[in-house]
């Protein structure tokens, strides 16, 4: 009898933790987004506890695309910088690009070649914990943008306790970007602190709460700090299909920093629907959308009732070709003073590997952006449209356990069409990109 209560308990326990690590990867996407950069951005690490890492690891029901793991046979061999229960794992990174029409203030343009070096390191704290600290030094040759050393800090925790598990991250990114919504090199430090909880509450119906503080300073522009809460009902159908409804609501209290004294503040109220689908071995979509009920205060400013969304569709035709299409609508605090914005972004993605190591990969996307001036009615007063195509060659070397190595280049074109005149551009980049993660 005990066995049989250990193994139903570890069943069940596993099937927390899984549907916790699809509540993360979700929990993602939704993140507010900030305007497009104009440089390529730099490819994210992951930072997951190594408990997470196990699940992720593992593919789940609904994802089509499973993610690589290590031979557990090189284990050992592949954490160098074990000190007991931490585990230390650089990931160094070095970029070489050469940008043209990238804008340095408002009509006027300059090309130039930016070094980065960015010598980054994730420390896994036992099984629960993992912390990551990437700096990142950025030289340019046009002396119109200035040398900038940015700051990125990541913690993620994951626990257990009875029948619930319990999730926290927290993030810190201090950089100097030059931004398409400012049309110059903008210095912003961003707080993130996102707290996640499931229950399951039998084999069909479980339960996904966050909640979630965001605080942005832009330096003489405008800050803005917001809290938000959601909670998500979710019903298993069958293995491959799970639908969920959920709440949410949020305040976002934004403050001037430009002298125009233009401060404000929104609530609101979102009302949605979540649906995973693995349709077949080859394509799974998840996707979840509804509407949002925003109400922006500042003398005459009204209300907004808007349809939001976030999906993403894999498809898999053959083994090593992988096909995604994502969207997302969004609405949020803008960078500049007085400002909110509406925003609609797709994008698609092509990855197919060539000739056994190198690995090709498309990818492109639209983003339309309204800019509403929160305190005149919400009257529009800015519109832009951007738009990428980009590629990129890629071949792994000494790839060993769960150390490898990554070396790319890459093109991407990028347009931006505003209707304000002075911060529209148009840029094409070249870059080589070598990283190595232990």
């Amino acid at each position: 009898m005990k066995i049989e209560s250990f193994i139903r308990s570890a069943v069940s326990f596993a099937k927390l933790r899984t549907a916790f690590v699809l509540t993360l990867l979700i929990g993602l996407f939704v993140v507010p987004a900030r305007a497009q950069q104009v440089f390529a951005p730099l490819p994210e690490n992951p930072v997951a506890p190594p408990v997470a890492q196990e699940y992720q690891s593992q593919a789940s029901e609904t994802d089509v695309f499973i993610p690589a793991s290590g031979n557990s046979d090189l284990q050992l061999e592949s954490e160098p910088f074990r000190l007991g229960i931490f585990n230390f794992r650089p990931h160094p990174y070095y970029r070489f690009l050469y940008a043209t029409g990238i804008l340095v203030t408002t009509n006027q343009h300059a090309s130039t070649a930016l070094n980065q070096i960015a010598p980054g390191i994730l420390l896994e704290i036992g099984n629960h914990w993992a912390l990551d600290y990437t700096p990142t030094w950025s030289f340019y040759s046009d002396n119109h943008f200035r040398d900038t050393l940015d700051h990125s800090v990541t913690l993620n925790g994951e626990t257990a306790y009875e029948d619930w598990i319990f999730g926290l991250s927290q993030s810190c990114v201090i950089s100097a970007d030059s931004s398409a919504e400012t049309a110059t090199q903008t210095d912003q430090r961003t707080f993130v602190t996102v707290l996640r909880a499931s229950y399951q509450f039998n084999s069909k119906i479980s339960t996904d709460m966050e909640a979630d503080q965001q605080f942005n300073y832009v330096d003489k522009l405008q800050d803005s700090h917001q809290w938000s809460a959601s909670d998500w009902l979710n019903y298993q159908f069958w293995p491959q299909l799970t639908a969920s409804i959920g709440t949410g609501f949020g305040y976002d209290h934004v403050t001037d920093n430009s002298g125009l004294g233009t401060n404000f503040d929104m609530t609101f109220e979102q009302f949605q629907g979540r649906v995973e689908w693995r349709a077949t071995d080859k394509i799974s979509l998840q996707v979840h959308a509804g509407l949002e009920d925003r109400q922006i205060f500042n003398g005459g400013s009204g209300n907004l009732l808007n349809p939001i969304f976030d999906a993403a569709i894999q498809y898999q035709p053959f083994e090593f070709t992988k096909i995604s299409l994502t969207g997302q609508r969004i609405v949020s605090a803008a960078d500049l003073s007085g400002e909110a914005t509406e925003s609609t972004k797709v994008s698609a993605d092509l990855n197919q590997r060539l000739l056994g190591r190198l690995h090709l990969d498309l990818n492109g996307g639209y983003q339309h952006i309204s800019y509403l001036a929160a305190g005149n009615n919400l009257s529009q007063s800015r519109v832009d449209d951007y738009s990428f195509v980009g590629v990129q060659l890629s071949c792994p070397f000494l790839t060993r356990g769960k150390k490898s190595g990554t070396i790319a280049v890459s093109y991407q074109a990028s347009k931006d069409d505003s209707s304000q005149n002075g911060y529209s551009f148009s840029s094409s980049q070249f870059g080589l990109d070598v990283v190595y993660r232990f």
